[in-house]
């Protein structure tokens, strides 16, 4: 029989919230923090990379994102209100089950599915840099907080760190279901998604290998209007650091299933259905203690890449810390390029530098930079 679930029987207090902006610092990063953004209006943000990552994300946390142009994404591709509206089926989810006095409450962050059943509060914190954004969601009745965030890796690609904190004095039973929907295969461009996404769907299979976990997306034929014949022989890719006493989801599929307190199981091939990448792990939390955990995405992945990527995942013990070093060295380049078109600054109106900073980045992700500095060699003028 599957657990009983319950939503808000809390004791939970209405209050009205301001919105508040402030800069503050998170590690080494200055970011820029907005606070109970769920007052406001949804607005879109740009989120850049010191490579060929591009990602448009909504404050509701959906999102299309990819690398080099709309050919190669990771989600669909679609107008800034689409995006904003799918909010439920495109991009991050997370729900969770926290077992307070023997009684399973359900709490899905970022979600207006329960709104108003707890006393919650969501904030966005976006680096000045402008290459990482996060989301937070406090839930103060069960004293929980659940954030994730996005960076962006040259070498692994997209990387989602999640955490989740336990604010309360004591141990909490937690049951965490956490991932990503509406992941494209390789091979679907933007045309196609917009015009034809019923039959996308259709030709979908999404894989997952059995030891590394690596979920491997891609079409069961390339898609063309030819009596010829195109296989797919590239892949889009999703794995984590979260091997051990976890389950992996293909879809969402099995998202209600949970909601009603039924166990979940593993899922190895899916076909004909959008692809997600989910995992589901039950934790005992300590008191004000945190667990974190990565989910790493790329696209156009040759079937050497997904062979070596396997093996990297499943014998490389430092591979998490090479993600990490690998995204911290990618924010090291975006500044150097910035600073190379005069892009730093030094004042005392923090927020005039961060202006600069992001008008000269924009600049240069239209125009570019001198090779080498201001030089310019004479065989660059040619006489007419």
């Amino acid at each position: 029989m599957p657990e009983k679930i319950y939503v808000g029987d809390l004791e939970s207090l209405v209050e009205n919230k301001k919105v508040e902006g402030k800069q503050l610092k998170i590690g080494n990063e200055n970011f820029y923090k907005i606070s109970n953004v769920d007052k406001m209006r949804p607005f879109f943000m740009s989120i850049v990379s010191n490579s060929n990552h591009w990602m448009f994300i909504s404050s509701t946390g959906s999102l299309s994102a990819g690398r080099k142009n709309s050919e190669f994404s990771l989600f669909p591709y679609y107008t800034d209100d689409k995006i904003t509206e799918s909010s439920d089926t495109t991009g991050s989810k997370t729900i969770i089950t926290v077992k307070i006095n023997n009684k399973n409450f359900l709490w899905e962050p970022f979600s207006n599915r329960f709104k108003g059943a707890y006393k919650v509060s969501r904030n966005i914190y976006k680096n000045t840099i402008g290459n990482k954004v996060i989301f937070e969601e406090i839930n103060h009745d069960l004293n929980v907080e659940f954030s994730y965030q996005w960076n962006s890796s040259n070498i692994y690609g997209f990387v989602r760190k999640s955490s989740i904190k336990n604010n309360s004095n004591d141990d909490l039973d937690i049951n965490i279901l956490d991932g990503i929907q509406n992941i494209l295969p390789y091979g679907v461009g933007e045309g196609l998604q917009i015009a034809q996404s019923n039959l996308v769907d259709a030709y979908k299979k999404c894989e997952l290998e059995n030891k590394s976990k690596l979920g491997i997306f891609t079409l069961s034929a390339i898609i063309v209007d030819k009596a010829e014949p195109s296989e797919a022989l590239k892949a889009n890719t999703v794995w984590t650091t979260e091997i051990e006493n976890t389950k992996h989801l293909l879809s969402s599929l099995q998202l209600d299933n949970f909601r009603n307190g039924i166990d979940l199981y593993n899922e190895h091939e899916i076909k004909a259905e959008k692809g997600a990448y989910f995992i589901n792990k039950k934790i005992k939390l300590k008191s004000n203690s945190l667990k974190e955990w990565i989910i790493v995405c790329n696209v156009n992945q040759t079937i050497s890449d997904v062979v070596s990527l396997k093996n990297s995942i499943t014998n490389d013990r430092e591979i998490k810390s090479k993600v990490e070093d690998d995204v911290i060295l990618g924010s090291s380049k975006l500044r150097e390029l910035v600073g190379n078109a005069d892009g730093l600054q030094l004042t005392n109106d923090k927020l005039r530098m961060i202006r600069h900073f992001s008008n000269t980045m924009f600049n240069i992700m239209r125009g570019g930079i001198f090779d080498d500095n201001y030089q310019i060699e004479k065989m660059t003028f040619y006489l007419t």
